[in-house]
């Protein structure tokens, strides 16, 4: 089973950015983004149920990401718009063999090796 992460970079605050995850190896339900920053708990960023009908998002999201799956490819995207210089981290995508929205990193049992934000000021 493998994650792989990529769309990373560094861009300019108010900027975008399209994250994307590969998954490999199984079919998942649920899958997430999370992100942490040096010294910080990872953080949840959002999840997409397996059917891609359900969402949810951090609280400080505010409607600047959107997330989505294509399952053809099997594969989850996360476009991030208004970017600003507090979502400077590395943002993991996570997969979950069960079902329903999980917002902890517990509830996850794969996990990409992560790929670097860093949006300057």
């Amino acid at each position: 089973v493998q994650l792989q992460a990529s769309g990373g970079g560094l861009v300019q605050a108010g900027g975008s950015l399209r994250l994307s995850c590969a998954a490999s190896g199984s079919t998942f339900s649920t899958m997430g983004w999370f992100r942490q920053a040096p010294g910080k708990e990872r953080e949840f960023v959002g999840a997409i149920s397996g059917s891609g009908g359900f969402t949810a998002y951090g609280n400080f999201v505010k409607g600047r990401f959107t997330i989505s799956r294509d399952n053809t490819k099997n594969t989850v995207y996360l476009q991030m718009n208004s970017l600003n210089p507090e979502d400077t981290a590395r943002y993991y995508c996570a997969a979950a063999i069960a079902s329903g929205i999980g917002t902890m990193p517990h509830e996850y049992d794969y996990w990409g090796q992560g790929t670097q934000v860093t949006v300057s000021s």
